[in-house]
């Protein structure tokens, strides 16, 4: 959410972060809303003075028998009862349409991150790994991964499409892969926890999810939503707190289910594992100082890339263009791994630094030693990683001619002395 004060004092840069986003100038009417809501703000405040003012004049009046001045102080306040209502009501409703504008305008880019429209203007920072040279043609896992326990067909007949009912060694690859990488999580300094799956509007709201992608989200019948990423319940966790500064920094992490209607999504990856409406994710959360957070969004990403180093799987790191990045984001690192059968990379992980943006909507502040007064702390978020994904890279970048498919050595500990996945 963004700052008014800031606006007013810098229209410019406000606008030009705008137009790196794409969007038309806005500072000027919101200024002009900003200020027409401090007029009307400045008045009823006056009048409220003015009628406290009066009523005490009118015992004074009364008490010198000045019965004219009275009445004329009497009609006064009545009015003023009459009138004051509707302008705070006025003012209401215009600082109420204010913020929900405020709230309904992305994330000002960082500095470095680059000018694009789309994933076309992203920035390739590096690459790991070499893609394997195959002696037969690689398949896409939606073609040989249901003899390994993948099954679409049944979790189709019961919930429709985009589930998927796992069995057996699949069921314990996919449980491997979350503990591994929670594991991988806590040796990085965060802190495991375990989190509720629904959480109320105002948790929402703090992380970005409402209102704009409400349509992206399932909700209950009493009106909770159901967590597309354990962002949402890690990050609330500092919601409407002044935290100590030596607190800092606060690492997080949660491996949940997250929860996605995959609204706008349609003809894109309906087949196989890839975009689920129920998937698995090992999410890492930091809440941090403002002078601290570049160096954070780094140490996040590294976190991400070694799940994937560990698991032998090539990728590289992409900075995403302004175009191309989430709503509450002022700098993203995509972490996209190779998939051999498709013969391209994908997205795997996210890693963003949000600013002060989501803690202005959650109200999450500080205090610097030394200071009487508070900031707000920098949200970072970072998938590391999300667990369906990186199924599908360990079954696509290890599969064998026969069907079946190689462990990686990382993730044998946790697999109970399996080390390949057999074809039933």
């Amino acid at each position: 959410m963004h700052d008014i004060r800031f606006i007013r004092d810098n229209p410019a840069a406000f606008d030009a972060g705008l137009a790196k986003r794409g969007l038309a100038p806005l500072a000027a009417t919101l200024i002009d809303q900003d200020a027409a809501y401090r007029a009307l703000l400045t008045d009823a405040q006056n009048g409220q003075a003015r009628r406290n003012e009066a009523s005490k004049a009118i015992g004074a009046a009364k008490a010198a028998k000045d019965e004219v001045t009275a009445a004329a102080l009497m009609a006064e306040v009545a009015e003023l009862k009459t009138r004051l209502p509707t302008l705070e009501a006025e003012a209401e409703t215009l600082g109420a349409a204010l913020r929900d504008q405020l709230a309904a305008i992305p994330n000002l880019p960082a500095d470095d991150v680059p000018e694009g429209e789309d994933e076309a203007g992203n920035a390739e920072v590096s690459r790991w790994g070499t893609p394997r040279t195959f002696e037969f043609t690689p398949r896409e896992h939606a073609d040989f991964a249901p003899a390994l326990g993948l099954d679409f067909e049944t979790a189709a007949k019961m919930s429709g499409a985009r589930f998927a009912f796992l069995r057996g060694q699949m069921a314990r690859l996919e449980r491997a892969l979350g503990q591994f990488m929670l594991d991988n999580a806590t040796a990085a300094g965060y802190t495991e926890c375990a989190t509720p799956l629904m959480v109320r509007d105002d948790a929402a709201f703090g992380t970005t999810q409402l209102p704009k992608f409400r349509e992206d989200l399932f909700q209950t019948t009493d009106g909770r939503w159901l967590i597309s990423t354990s962002e949402m319940s890690l990050t609330n966790a500092v919601r409407d707190q002044i935290i100590p500064e030596s607190d800092f920094p606060i690492r997080m992490t949660a491996l949940t289910p997250c929860f996605r209607s995959e609204a706008g999504s349609a003809g894109r990856d309906t087949r196989g594992y890839i975009r689920q409406h129920q998937f698995w994710k090992v999410e890492l959360v930091s809440i941090v100082r403002p002078e601290d957070s570049d160096a954070e969004l780094e140490r996040k990403t590294r976190t991400a890339e070694s799940v994937l180093e560990a698991l032998g799987l090539p990728y590289r790191k992409m900075l995403l263009c302004s175009g191309d990045m989430g709503f509450a984001a002022r700098k993203t690192y995509d972490l996209e791994v190779w998939l051999p059968g498709q013969g391209a990379y994908r997205e795997i992980s996210s890693c963003s630094n949000c600013g002060e943006f989501q803690a202005r909507r959650m109200n999450s502040r500080y205090r610097p030693e030394g200071s009487k007064g508070t900031e707000f702390v920098h949200t970072l978020n970072g998938s590391g990683l999300a667990v369906g994904r990186t199924l599908v890279a360990v079954l696509e970048n290890y599969q064998q001619a026969d069907g079946s498919v190689i462990i990686p050595d990382a993730l044998r500990p946790y697999m109970g002395g399996i080390d390949r996945l057999t074809p039933a």
